[in-house]
């Protein structure tokens, strides 16, 4: 081997060591991650918090352009009229209708 060869091969046999005994270590162990957890989420809160500053430009949409797309609301849903449809239910009289099972649906396929 040559000399410089040989410096490597030592530098890394040292680093070798010194990560060995550190690995050892209750504060490498669990500490490092955590430390690395903390770290890492930071930087990941801070690319949420800036999804929310740049969507919190946006503005709506007027009850005029969403019925040229075509999105428009038939009729105004108030609590006191969706409780007089129910009480227009009749609920005494009904009947219980067995819905297929998937095995069985798969036997009618094939008849």
């Amino acid at each position: 081997m040559t000399d410089s060869a040989q410096k490597l091969y030592s530098r890394l046999e040292s680093f070798k060591r010194n990560i060995s005994f550190y690995a050892k270590r209750k504060s490498f162990k669990y500490g490092l991650p955590f430390i690395l957890f903390v770290v890492g989420g930071s930087f990941g809160l801070r690319e949420w918090t800036q999804i929310r500053y740049q969507f919190s430009q946006v503005k709506g949409v007027t009850k005029e352009e969403a019925e040229k797309m075509g999105l428009h609301k038939a009729k105004e849903v108030t609590l006191e009229k969706a409780y007089e449809e129910i009480q227009k239910i009749d609920i005494d009289n009904w009947e219980n209708k067995r819905g297929p099972r998937p095995w069985e649906m798969q036997d009618e396929q094939k008849k």
